[in-house]
């Protein structure tokens, strides 16, 4: 039958999110983290050919698309089983990026989508606390059609001001992680992090619902923001080389629709002098 979520779990993520696995990939960290360090080595040991300097975040795109076991992430029944619960057995995915953390991080969504549900799977690959960076959350910040969310949306980045609450006591849920522990949370939902120091590695994968014909222009804008990354096409070529046709299913959607990206990231190198950090 495979991996899937209860309807506990399903009536939480709706409620609040987010949800968290405490160890789901303790089996494969070790694998993981040795590939996420292979990536890093490949790129020159850091961001765009430089070292991370634990100063600033650093930031590869795609991620996973660029070694193929962890591009066969995307094909282990646990991730699959996260997916397909919450968005269906046609999901897409949207790409990943890899990280070195420095510092705090604001509060903020990874979007505001009124209609498709995306969905965030992060992966921590060093021990992280409340004190030390790890993921924290707002249960409830997701909802757009909510005047709690809705505020949220529209006063979080003000805390000190209208609330006299520094960003880091903004009330919020603290999750604190362990290698082989996935968070999963709604796109929507406001995240943030602080007090960490500056090497902190994680890694994430994007997924979404599939988009209905009539909301295809949309997708294709949401596409567009590899630009700033120079990208020519969505993924990577590890995960296209490796793809099996189950895997290709939630590949298809947005093959079909990054023929934009070559021109807006010939664009986007004539206007900056390196990608975007993130």
């Amino acid at each position: 039958m495979g991996y899937k979520l209860t309807e506990q779990q399903l009536a939480f993520f709706d409620t609040f999110g987010y949800l968290g696995f405490p160890g789901l990939l303790e089996d494969r960290i070790d694998e993981i983290i040795n590939d996420f360090e292979e990536v890093w080595a490949g790129r020159g040991g850091g961001h765009h050919g430089r070292p991370h300097d634990g100063e600033q975040r650093s930031c590869i795109v795609p991620f996973i698309d660029q070694h193929d076991r962890l591009s066969s992430l995307l094909d282990d029944e646990r991730i699959r089983g996260i997916a397909t619960s919450l968005l269906g057995d046609d999901f897409n995915y949207m790409g990943s990026d890899g990280n070195y953390y420095a510092g705090d991080t604001r509060w903020h969504s990874d979007g505001w989508h009124p209609e498709i549900l995306h969905i965030k799977i992060a992966f921590y690959l060093d021990r992280l606390t409340r004190d030390t960076g790890c993921l924290r959350v707002i249960p409830g910040s997701h909802k757009r059609d909510d005047i709690y969310g809705a505020g949220l949306q529209k006063n979080v980045g003000e805390s000190s001001s209208l609330w006299d609450t520094a960003p880091a006591d903004v009330p919020a849920q603290a999750l604190e992680t362990r290698p082989g522990d996935i968070v999963c949370f709604n796109h929507n939902t406001k995240h943030a992090s602080f007090g960490g120091g500056g090497r902190r590695r994680m890694f994430t994968m994007n997924l979404c619902q599939r988009y209905p014909e009539r909301l295809v222009p949309e997708l294709r804008d949401y596409i567009s923001g590899a630009s700033r990354f120079w990208l020519d096409e969505a993924y990577g070529p590890a995960m296209l080389r490796t793809a099996t046709p189950d895997r290709m299913c939630h590949l298809e959607q947005v093959m079909a629709n990054d023929d934009h990206l070559p021109e807006l990231s010939r664009k986007a190198r004539e206007t900056m002098s390196e990608p975007s950090r993130g």
